[in-house]
């Protein structure tokens, strides 16, 4: 599990990784030659934990700091940190205990961020039953290798956990000798702990091949004569050690396993039905498989008589009404395969239920690559790019398909196809509702209220991503499309927005693996907005503006569906082995699609905008003697004057009907909202600031927050001088934005519905401003989104506050740290649980200028040393839950 190697220059990197194939190459050449003169000469396989029986700390990094908004790389250049006398190696030598590593840990990952970083929660995730689970693929290879009476071992880099256990995630049967770095007090690449493992198997290093995925523990296991695989994926490292061993190390036909006990179906009937189809005579055996995929249709493997088959089903029990139905896709194959689109040979649709139980169909086995993972670990990035474009290449074929030519012109409906099919998944997911998703009820409300006007009407497939599709072997090419059941005619920007599911979803999803936390850049992956590009520019269309709600039902359909899955696995009936974990995924991609659904209200709001955007005057009165003149007179506006044609025309404008036209327009939707939505709630806001349950945040508001979130009256507060580009507000004004504001202000919850409210708003527009992109990562954007809450410190019992000069509260720099020391009250926002930052006015140089003493901190809340003591009231009033805090102690 060591990460030492992870910095090595790219071109070391590349000089070692071809030194090892040319190697490889040789001992393949070998290995066939000893295979055919009768077996292979070696007599043990030694595996490394971490990167290869596990996911390695590299990629379980990755997807914590992506978590965590943190700097891409951090945790690996701190576990590289001081080499082998830095914290990560004496961790696995057992010189230092848990604590103490990631005491020093978090030290060095606080340093290089100048903030402190959460390394508990990574330790956690690292060592969690969800990350630290051996691969199914090393699992059978190992299994296999042990049957051909070869020894296995494992020689890690590993730890002791907390309760003094040592980390080993795996199942020490497997194994004839384990070596633990922390138990032996020697890591990898020391030449001795080699030595140590090769003694306990009782064998020379020519007899043992070893797999790692770092370079310099390899390079050193290759220098005493050990065989070495370098394992950058799996899958691709037991295909290289099959060739070593010369014998197969995968049984069957990927991706199948034992039929569950569920979904067994009665092999007589099935035997007698396939010889009469077929013509066999034979009396052979039915060998049966099941898939692993195939969540909602059951899928098998089928080998009868040397013909290699696949049955889809539907599945048993009570079944959603138009769900599961395999006789359309039966259709709509046949019909494809006749134009040229890539399918399975489908052979034959029965419907008798007495078979085995349900209506299912028949089809000819593809074999070919599927690619589960969108990753696609183990290609070069020109492969990567070519597996894309060939899945973009075959998605247009689709959609081009001539409809009245292979009869599919009463496949469904023509037109309407968005609406119906809202309505058809917010029909299933109420049909199969288990409890009340907030998100999913919000985008039942939304999603009807923002359809796109359907342009074309084409053969959709539905289900479009890349391990729905059978590729060759070795080239770039699509050989079948799978899984057609969620096939009709409709608007084919559906499957286009299908397809990039996995763009926006993390690499630890575990019914869909996505992409969204790596570098597409560097594996050679076209980003979303590509794909997307390439396919209109394959089909000659126009890109469409609208791809936020056409992602947004997306995610709503894969909510509707894991919803389903995971009804029927309540009851045995759904297929896939992760069929019980869907009901938290569903939450989890109806906020995804909630997401989309609030950039498309962005994105409408934005194109109301001023073709040219205007530059106002910021001071009060617009008249052009106030700009810059050789008499003297100056303007104190932040920007250059506007236009006389987009003036007040020398008047304060004190109307709302003054503003500009989209500005007006964003006046009158915010006051219908305050009069739709907020005005509404007020009496239950009340009760609820009245109720024991005040000092935690109201549901409602957190619900009216993501409604303003949808219409675009969100982050209004930013002066356009602070954010030019738009980037985080509206780009209004300070004179547009006071309509706004004295809107909002006539209810005391409108501010923070519209995340308008002090003090966040001074605090976001100083991170800005000032923030570095650490800073903004870390702070602003959670703020933005109105996922946290932030105060402000300044005010002191002993001292006149509103004079700054008079702050007592110290700030001392001691040994790249800094020490605060004073007394703070009221502190608005300091108790609401959501406050996660303070912005912290304290004295670093009592002896500079009376104005230049003062500084400001950036204090995160779980700082140690922070002493809350008591809230206020204001003239016998609470502010719950940010209420006022008379005392803050450091």
């Amino acid at each position: 599990m060591c990460v030492r190697s992870c910095f090595q220059s790219p071109r070391l990197q590349w000089v070692w990784r071809t030194a090892f194939l040319k190697h490889t190459q040789r001992r393949h050449q070998g290995s066939h030659r000893w295979t055919h003169l009768g077996g292979s000469t070696y007599r043990a396989v030694i595996f490394d934990m971490g990167g290869v029986l596990i996911p390695s700390p590299g990629r379980v990094a990755a997807e914590w700091e992506v978590q965590n908004r943190i700097p891409s790389g951090t945790i690996l250049k701190a576990l590289m940190e001081g080499g082998e006398n830095g914290p990560w190696m004496r961790f696995m030598r057992a010189e230092i205990t848990a604590e103490g590593f990631l005491r020093e840990f978090g030290r060095l990952c606080s340093e290089m961020l100048k903030t402190s970083v959460p390394v508990d929660s990574f330790f956690s995730l690292l060592t969690s039953e969800r990350v630290a689970k051996q691969f199914p693929v090393m699992t059978e290879a190992i299994t296999q290798i042990r049957a051909k009476g070869l020894q296995t071992a494992v020689l890690s880099n590993n730890f002791y956990l907390p309760n003094q256990k040592s980390f080993l995630p795996l199942d020490r049967k497997q194994f004839d000798v384990i070596v633990e770095s922390c138990m032996e007090g020697i890591c990898k690449p020391d030449p001795r702990i080699y030595k140590l493992c090769l003694e306990r198997l009782g064998l020379q290093p020519s007899e043992s091949i070893f797999l790692d995925d770092l370079g310099p523990n390899l390079k050193e296991a290759a220098r005493l004569g050990i065989h070495t695989i370098k394992v950058n994926d799996p899958e691709t490292a037991v295909k290289e050690l099959e060739a070593l061993l010369g014998f197969t190390l995968r049984v069957g036909v990927p991706s199948t396993r034992p039929v569950k006990k569920t979904m067994e179906i009665p092999k007589d009937s099935l035997q007698k039905y396939l010889k009469d189809l077929l013509g066999i005579q034979t009396t052979g055996p039915l060998e049966l498989l099941q898939f692993d995929h195939g969540q909602s249709n059951p899928t098998y493997y089928i080998r009868l008589a040397n013909r290699d088959l696949v049955l889809r089903k539907k599945p048993p029990g009570t079944l959603l009404p138009s769900a599961h139905a395999i006789e359309r896709e039966f259709r709509i194959m046949k019909a494809l395969a006749n134009a040229g689109v890539p399918v399975p040979n489908v052979l034959d649709l029965c419907e008798d239920s007495s078979v085995i139980g349900t209506p299912f169909y028949v089809m000819e086995y593809c074999p070919g690559l599927i690619y589960k993972d969108p990753s696609l670990p183990g290609l070069e990035p020109s492969h990567r790019r070519a597996i894309y474009t060939a899945m973009n290449t075959v998605l247009c074929k689709i959609h081009s398909v001539d409809l009245q030519a292979v009869g599919l012109e009463d496949y469904g409906k023509q037109g309407d196809y968005i609406p119906r099919q809202v309505r058809t998944w917010v029909k299933q997911y109420r049909a199969s509702e288990t409890s009340t998703i907030p998100a999913m009820e919000r985008l039942i409300e939304w999603l009807p209220l923002h359809l796109p006007r359907q342009q074309r009407t084409t053969v959709v497939h539905g289900d479009f991503r890349l391990d729905n599709l059978v590729f060759h072997p070795e080239e770039p090419e699509v050989l079948a499309v799978l899984d057609w059941e969620l096939s009709t005619l409709g608007d084919p920007l559906a499957d286009v927005a299908y397809s990039c599911l996995a763009h926006y979803l993390p690499s630890s999803f575990p019914v869909l693996r996505g992409i969204n936390d790596c570098d597409l850049t560097q594996l050679g992956i076209p980003a979303a907005e590509e794909y997307f590009r390439m396919y209109c520019l394959q089909m000659g269309l126009p890109p469409t503006e609208n791809w936020n709600f056409y992602m947004a039902f997306s995610f709503f359909r894969v909510a509707a569906i894991l919803q389903g899955v995971y009804k029927r696995s309540l009851t045995g009936q759904a297929s896939s082995t992760y069929a019980e974990q869907t009901g938290k995924l569903t939450e989890f991609v109806s906020n995804l699609a909630w997401d989309f659904a609030v950039k498309e209200g962005f994105r409408v709001f934005k194109e109301m905008a001023f073709t040219n955007p205007l530059t106002r005057s910021y001071h009060m009165w617009a008249r052009p003697q106030s700009q810059w003149c050789p008499t003297g007179s100056r303007s104190y506006s932040s920007v250059p004057e506007a236009s006389p044609a987009h003036t007040s025309r020398g008047g304060l404008v004190i109307s709302p009907e003054s503003l500009s036209p989209p500005v007006r327009e964003l006046y009158h939707r915010l006051k219908h909202f305050m009069e739709q939505r907020v005005y509404p709630a007020e009496p239950e806001l009340q009760s609820h600031q009245a109720s024991a349950a005040r000092w935690s945040p109201s549901p409602l508001i957190e619900d009216l927050k993501e409604k303003a979130k949808a219409e675009g009256l969100w982050n209004l507060f930013l002066p356009l001088e602070a954010d030019p580009e738009k980037k985080y507000g509206a780009g209004l004004t300070n004179v547009e934005y006071a309509h706004l504001c004295e809107l909002m202000g006539t209810s005391l919850y409108a501010p923070e519905v519209c995340n308008c409210s002090a003090p966040d708003t001074g605090n976001m527009e100083l991170l800005v401003r000032y923030g570095t992109e650490v800073q903004k990562a870390r702070w602003l954007i959670p703020l933005l989104e109105g996922k946290a809450r932030s105060c402000f410190a300044m005010t002191e019992p002993q001292v006149a506050s509103s004079d700054a000069t008079n702050i007592e509260a110290s700030i001392r720099e001691e040994d790249s740290f800094y020490v605060i020391n004073g007394h703070k009250w009221w502190i608005t926002g300091i108790l609401d649980p959501r406050c996660q930052l303070c912005v912290f006015m304290g004295k670093t140089d009592p002896h500079a200028p009376r104005h230049r003493q003062q500084s400001v901190l950036l204090v995160p809340m779980d700082t140690p040393g922070i002493k809350i003591i008591r809230p206020l009231t204001v003239y016998g009033l609470e502010d719950a839950p940010g209420c006022f805090l008379p005392s803050f102690s450091l």
